[in-house]
């Protein structure tokens, strides 16, 4: 047995999935350092000793990648390049009996709200007065808040309950606190993220406390954009558009996925609320913030769904135009609702119908863009690449959206806000020249 004195021990913790897991793992390692343990991220050296791996469970391209990792991992292992491998997240949560069946390689298994059981591993404390500290995975100039845990919400298709429980919302006060620890580490962007951000409030102040929230958090001295991630359609709360318009470091970007468009889907769906309910919400809401930014996800192959469901999806597009979409394939989960369905519609068809959908979207994005050439857009710059500068609007989130590609002979900032005016334009990019 190695000697603790010898080496010491360097956690490396590798996330798959969403941005909610990345916020676990930087919470983890935030944990991890203030007890003194040697801790990095998405470690490429290969000198440490110890690896977390921080799974998802949500589709089955997301599990089948998760597998491989803890495979990959225990590879190490027995080549002797690990000393231990440890797995928590969405993927663990949910299979954990199975998976400490398959790989007994691995030495411990964590659920995704058990973070003091994986400190004990490292005989560390959970320091609950570190509230919000965090090592940042993303660059210092942009994070992701994560407002509350879990979901109520019964969509036939979606396994997130399963994995995270119940909505939790955080207080005001404590997302507050983390926000302006946030600032300090000089971070300019933040984007809320929730399971169901609409939700927020209900558990612990009795009604939807989202325009509150971000009226506090616009309040936060430095803090330059909010950007709402994952807004639910259904008694959408309007409030927040009120605050939006009225409050200027609040993006005019909302991201609601919608995933269908057919009422019939809509319903098999579980969404509460059909087609024409979301034409009008979506009307209202570009009524209320002109210019507003809306990107949403689908779900393509769907059990039952039929070229007339489809073509539905596609003439809901062209008519509201979204700024972005997402598409997935739809993937058969085990104790949702949708698996008492016959998964009807084969792989093949539900890519094709992917592609379909996707294609249209395209043509609109074409459009919209090459309507921003001329204009002057604020830009925040988050890297220089190949000699050329990439950047965002505020119309553009992080990795899912158009960058704005910049040749700029005067050395810019990473994290720096410069006014931008685009000269070309792409289906998903844009470019421009700095102005002023």
């Amino acid at each position: 047995m190695k000697a603790k004195t010898l080496k010491k021990d360097k956690v490396n913790i590798i996330t798959l999935g969403c941005s909610k897991n990345l916020v676990d793992s930087e919470v983890l390692s935030g944990q991890l350092a203030a007890n003194e343990i040697d801790v990095v991220h998405e470690n490429s050296k290969l000198d440490h000793n110890i690896v977390v791996v921080n799974t998802c469970g949500f589709i089955d391209k997301a599990k089948e990648e998760s597998i491989n990792t803890i495979l990959d991992q225990i590879e190490l292992k027995r080549r002797g390049k690990l000393d231990k491998v440890y797995v928590t997240g969405c993927l663990s949560e949910r299979y954990r009996g199975d998976l400490e069946a398959e790989m007994p390689e691995v030495d411990a298994w964590f659920g995704t709200l058990e973070l003091p059981l994986i400190l004990k591993q490292f005989e560390a404390d959970y320091k609950a007065e570190l509230l919000g500290e965090r090592m940042l995975s993303t660059p210092k100039h942009y994070a992701y808040l994560k407002i509350s845990e879990g979901c109520n919400r019964t969509c036939s298709f979606c396994a997130i309950p399963l994995m995270r429980g119940k909505h939790i919302s955080r207080s005001i006060e404590d997302l507050v606190k983390e926000a302006e620890a946030l600032v300090q580490k000089g971070v300019k962007e933040i984007m809320l993220i929730a399971q169901e951000l609409t939700y927020y409030g209900l558990d612990i102040y009795k009604e939807r406390a989202l325009p509150k929230l971000l009226d506090a958090l616009a309040d936060v001295k430095g803090l330059e954009w909010i950007r709402l991630h994952y807004a639910y359609p259904s008694k959408f709360p309007l409030e927040i558009l009120e605050v939006m318009q009225r409050r200027d470091n609040i993006c005019k970007y909302l991201d609601m996925p919608l995933q269908h468009a057919s009422s019939s889907m809509l319903k098999a769906m579980r969404r509460n609320i059909t087609r024409e309910e979301m034409s009008e919400l979506i009307h209202e809401i570009r009524s209320r913030v002109p210019g507003i930014c809306l990107r949403t996800t689908l779900i393509a192959g769907f059990p039952g769904e039929t070229e007339k469901d489809v073509e539905e999806l596609k003439e809901f597009l062209q008519e509201h135009r979204f700024d972005r979409v997402g598409i997935f394939s739809y993937s058969h989960e085990e104790n949702t609702s949708a698996y008492d369905l016959e998964d009807n519609v084969p792989a093949e068809v539900k890519s094709a119908r992917a592609q379909e959908i996707m294609e249209v979207q395209q043509e609109i994005s074409y459009e919209k863009n090459q309507e921003k050439v001329g204009q002057i857009f604020k830009v925040l710059i988050d890297k220089k690449e190949a000699g050329r500068y990439l950047g965002r609007t505020e119309f553009d989130s992080v990795e899912v959206d158009n960058e704005v590609v910049i040749h700029s002979k005067k050395k810019l900032a990473i994290g720096e806000f410069v006014q931008v005016k685009i000269t070309k334009a792409y289906d998903y990019d844009l470019e421009g020249e700095v102005v002023g």
